[in-house]
């Protein structure tokens, strides 16, 4: 039995400034805006080839403070290519760090160990991971 994690909430205190930075800076494709109630809305974004989506909104998790989620980890095949598209994009990013050794020889020397950081408007910590082969 294959157990998929399809969807992760992640607390934000505005709705349309979060799906804004999600949609427009991070490239996220927007599923769906729901307005369920005045008190309820859900929007589910999807990181482009990601089989994970990530939900904002309102009436949702209230035990959740905006911007209390941390370590978020998007994985890449090409980490300057994605750190120069969020740079254009106006997302505030890290430069590119190396995070150990490589304990195999990789086809590039990022290649599981070099990320970069950012955060959301609400604080929410994000990782990007090269990852450009699983062999």
């Amino acid at each position: 039995m294959n157990w998929t994690l399809e969807v992760v909430v992640v607390p934000v205190s505005d709705v349309d400034r979060a799906k804004e930075f999600y949609a427009e800076r991070l490239g996220f494709v927007v599923d769906h805006d729901t307005a369920i109630s005045d008190d309820a809305r859900v929007v589910q974004l999807t990181p482009p080839g990601s089989g994970c989506s990530v939900v904002i909104g309102k009436g949702l998790v209230p035990e959740m403070p905006p911007g209390s989620l941390k370590g978020l980890q998007l994985v890449v095949s090409d980490l300057p290519k994605a750190r120069a598209e969020l740079v254009e994009r106006g997302v505030e990013v890290s430069e590119i760090q190396v995070v150990g050794k490589n304990p195999r020889p990789v086809p590039d020397e990022l290649d599981n160990v070099g990320f970069v950081y950012f955060t959301d408007p609400d604080g929410n910590g994000w990782a990007v991971q090269q990852i450009s082969s699983r062999d």
